[in-house]
């Protein structure tokens, strides 16, 4: 019994020395929890947090006693610099003015972006895209390609004599890539082809050797194999630029209506523009 009574002192004791060892967990602290004084400027638990999460990935993910106190460190060193500048100069408050203006305006904009894409404005994006859109004809060709119309008018007579367009196209085609597959294209949509070779195709009728045809790669016999209509992409495939959209829609429609009740004037019109250059201004 005594024995059982002295491990069980020994163990409140090692968990009373842990206790004050660890540091104390945050109870009751906000963002202006002070952390730090600086001749009487203080630094908040805020500052902090908001330093944290603007730092690179590799830094956030260090144990956090260690960036706890690098952070505060770097704040306090921070301030003790900002106080030992007495007198800013032209350029130094102009900075500061544009960081400030496009920080906050940064926070507008978020503001805007947040309130704008929702599901139902992506939803109703989609609808207005692809409503009235018929969908697009994809075409699976093959080719033959040559130097000369001679050439393609001799290869398209063995065609018609009953030749093998893909064994032609092995033999003769100049184009190494498709001719050691017969000739074959594989799947494409309108746009990925020249101008003339596009136009033979959308012309041609499937199974029938179109061309000879004239682009700047030399002449083209033209076999579409078969057509298929494409289907629409999904929401969830376009849902990126339909939000890029809405978001820069929301925000010219914001600063359109923002200007509209705005007293705004520009006295610098008249001002010859390459004076931006003239740096010795603010020095």
């Amino acid at each position: 019994m005594g024995e059982m009574m002295k491990q069980m002192r020994l163990a409140t004791a090692f968990a009373l020395a842990t206790a004050l060892a660890a540091p104390a967990l945050a109870e009751g602290e906000t963002a202006d929890t002070v952390v730090a004084t600086v001749n009487g400027t203080q630094i908040t638990l805020g500052q902090m947090i908001a330093l944290r999460e603007s730092l690179p990935p590799q830094y956030q993910s260090l144990p956090d006693d260690v960036l706890f106190k690098g952070i505060m460190d770097q704040l306090v060193q921070q301030e003790v610099l900002r106080q030992s500048v007495t007198e800013l100069s032209t350029r130094d408050r102009a900075m500061l003015e544009n960081d400030t203006r496009g920080y906050i305006s940064g926070v507008a904009i978020q503001a805007i972006v947040e309130k704008a894409v929702t599901d139902e404005a992506l939803q109703a994006a989609y609808d207005a895209r692809f409503k009235d859109q018929p969908k697009a004809t994809e075409y699976n060709a093959a080719h033959i390609l040559v130097e000369t119309e001679e050439e393609a008018n001799k290869l398209k007579e063995e065609l018609a004599g009953g030749a093998d367009f893909a064994t032609l196209a092995r033999e003769h085609s100049i184009d190494a890539g498709s001719g050691a597959n017969g000739g074959d294209l594989g799947w494409f949509a309108l746009g990925m082809m020249v101008k003339p070779f596009e136009d033979a195709v959308v012309n041609a009728k499937v199974g029938e050797v179109a061309g000879p045809v004239q682009t700047d790669f030399g002449w083209h016999l033209v076999l579409v194999k078969e057509t298929r209509l494409m289907d629409h992409p999904t929401l969830d495939d376009i849902r990126d630029d339909l939000a890029t959209e809405i978001e820069n829609a929301a925000i010219e429609a914001k600063i359109a209506e923002l200007q509209s009740v705005a007293t705004i004037t520009r006295e610098g019109e008249g001002i010859d523009p390459a004076i931006l250059k003239n740096s010795a201004l603010i020095d």
